[in-house]
């Protein structure tokens, strides 16, 4: 079964969190943190570097690991998962921009538009908010609604 790695980042600050709307390809629609694959001989924690300056024109200046979620897909040919690995950084450098793949928002933490996100997102993003380290696995259908998932907290 193959593996693609993956990240999200999402900035939190001041009881807010930036969040971007995918304007095009997977996801579009809907409200996300920043990320995406990983590149041939590149850490993970620079594809999330790379992948935030790209989608919103802004630098970390620190960041934080705080989960590792596997997706996969209940009819996937051939199966395989998508490992997310999941930071929050707190100190960035720059203006968030619109770029052609994002647009980006501030929320406040009790404003998070979940209905327009993937729909685990409302299961980990509260241990995210809590500062709470996580590892789980989703399974979706072919409509992206989830079958069965398994989330804990690390200890």
């Amino acid at each position: 079964m193959k593996k693609k790695i993956l990240t999200l980042l999402i900035i939190h600050k001041d009881n807010k969190v930036l969040l971007g709307m995918k304007k095009r390809g997977f996801g579009m629609g809907k409200w996300n943190g920043f990320g995406g694959k990983v590149e041939k001989e590149e850490s993970i924690e620079d594809a999330t570097k790379r992948e935030l300056f790209e989608e919103a024109g802004i630098t970390v200046n620190d960041m934080e690991k705080m989960g590792v979620l596997d997706f996969s897909w209940q009819s996937q040919v051939p199966p395989g998962t998508w490992e997310v690995n999941i930071f929050k950084a707190t100190d960035f450098s720059g203006q968030p921009q619109e770029t052609e793949e994002m647009k980006p928002q501030w929320f406040g933490v009790d404003e998070i538009p979940f209905e327009k996100m993937w729909p685990d997102d409302k299961y980990w993003f509260p241990l995210f908010l809590e500062n709470k380290k996580f590892e789980g696995k989703f399974m979706f259908d072919d409509k992206n609604n989830i079958i069965e998932y398994d989330l804990h907290q690390q200890l």
